[in-house]
């Protein structure tokens, strides 16, 4: 018998069936499943932002028809050196929000799961992980509230009864520089500092403990461990929680709208606060609503370089370069 005829006898695979069903009408039907949260988006989103970059154009105090006004808050923007003041003080909160959280977050949740779980037990470790998490659920008005007694002005602070039990002189700790940028930068620390160490602790979840063991054996101590298996396992966390603190940094509001209102004299205005302001107190829609978009204009770029820095490191490390 030819090869031919043995080929035209085999018979046909059936064809692979998908693992979802197919519906006979097609897949117009799951679309519908989407309607209600593309309304939302909609509606929450894309509309709200059409509106605020118009108002840019506007001079507008929140009331009647708002007046055309081109470029004119485009350019005051170049000049306000309240608004520069305002990025620059974006450039602390980053330093208290995701570089120093980040760093010590890492450290802090490598000790928990590659020395305290170990030699104490997981609920240990647990334990330590919820009470780092707990300013992060402690509602930012609750914060605030505390934080304000604890460096009230005079006598009454705690701070300060505590300095002048040291026979030293109470302090304005809010009222001037550099202490007021310094106490919220503090309180941004504090905040922020559990939400890397969740994040790190769950993704050492993944991490084999052999390959602890083996370093051990060959004599690495945990520092040697931390850089050359911690830091490498998490790395795609790592960027996660880069990216997601740095957005945060930049639009923060509560913390400064409850403990500094921007003081003193501005010195701790952030872009959030400063169009707030704009916005709601001096009824300056239209200037208000060119803040808001050069930030969000800020937190796009910030957001896309992360990716694409991200994403690159990971083709380079797939080539094995």
């Amino acid at each position: 018998m030819s090869l031919a005829t043995r080929e035209g006898r085999r018979q046909k695979l059936p064809p692979e069936q998908p693992s979802i069903p197919q519906r006979s009408g097609g897949t117009g039907a799951y679309w519908m499943y989407l309607l209600p949260g593309f309304a939302l988006l909609l509606v929450v989103v894309i509309v709200p932002l059409i509106w605020n970059v118009y108002l840019t154009f506007t001079k507008w105090k929140g009331v009647r028809t708002p007046e055309f006004i081109g470029l004119e808050n485009w350019q005051k923007i170049l000049t306000d050196s309240d608004f520069w003041t305002s990025f620059t003080n974006s450039v602390w909160m980053i330093l208290a929000m995701v570089v120093v959280p980040t760093i010590v977050g890492l450290v802090v949740a490598a000790l928990l799961f590659d020395v305290v779980g170990r030699k104490f037990g997981g609920r240990v470790g647990s334990f330590l992980r919820a009470t780092y998490y707990l300013p992060q659920i402690l509602p930012i008005a609750v914060a605030g509230i505390v934080i304000g007694w604890i460096v009230r002005p005079g006598g009454d602070g705690a701070l300060n009864q505590i300095l002048g039990a040291f026979g030293l002189p109470s302090y304005d700790w809010l009222g001037q520089m550099p202490s007021a940028l310094i106490v919220l930068m503090l309180v941004m620390v504090w905040v922020q500092l559990g939400y890397p160490v969740v994040v790190f602790m769950a993704a050492l979840q993944r991490v084999d403990p052999e390959l602890y063991e083996a370093a051990e054996l060959d004599g690495a101590n945990w520092l040697q461990r931390f850089t050359a298996i911690t830091m490498s396992i998490i790395r795609p966390e790592i960027f996660v929680v880069t990216l997601t603190c740095t957005i945060a940094a930049l639009k923060v509001f509560g913390p400064v709208y409850i403990i500094t209102r921007g003081g003193p004299a501005g010195a701790t205005l952030v872009p959030a606060y400063y169009a707030y302001q704009e916005f709601f107190t001096k009824r300056n829609v239209g200037y208000g609503a060119t803040i808001a978009t050069v930030l969000t204009i800020v937190v796009v770029i910030v957001s896309i370089v992360f990716i694409r820095v991200q994403n690159s490191l990971e083709r380079k490390e797939r080539a094995g370069l």
